[in-house]
């Protein structure tokens, strides 16, 4: 009778170690298959373009193809760096149109699009003629 007990224990503690090994790796499995693969984005994928100058005030349009909808952040930067806007979407196609402050006869604003660890940044000169001078820079972080 005890031998019987010791080998259904037996039995029983192997069917459990089964058990819990299969669940792992089938857990593991799903796992993997929910990471999301992040996509390299190019500065194609960005388009950033002067509008207009009225008044004290300039006006850029900003446009992202995004396929993945992946969330990202659009950030415009000053001549001095400081943050004037940030906003975080997740549109396949973004569009925006952005209004600047000219304070100065001439600004510097940069924008900045930002998705997981990469950014593609284009700055931008306007001055008092409505010149506008175009700067693309693209980094992965």
């Amino acid at each position: 009778m005890k031998s019987i007990r010791t080998a259904a224990a037996k039995i029983m503690g192997i069917a459990f170690a089964t058990v819990v090994l299969v669940c792992g790796a089938t857990a593991s499995k799903a796992n993997g298959k929910e990471k999301k693969v992040e996509e390299a984005r190019s500065e194609n994928q960005v388009s950033i373009e002067y509008a207009n100058s009225v008044d004290n005030s300039v006006t850029f349009r900003v446009a992202f193809e995004n396929p993945t909808a992946q969330k990202f952040t659009l950030i415009v930067k000053d001549d001095a760096g400081d943050i004037i806007y940030k906003g975080q979407f997740a549109d396949a196609h973004f569009n925006k149109t952005v209004k600047l402050m000219k304070e100065d006869s001439e600004i510097h604003p940069r924008f900045i699009i930002r998705t997981g660890n990469q950014e593609i940044e284009k700055a931008f000169v306007v001055n008092s003629n409505t010149k506008v001078v175009e700067d693309v820079v693209v980094t992965k972080l």
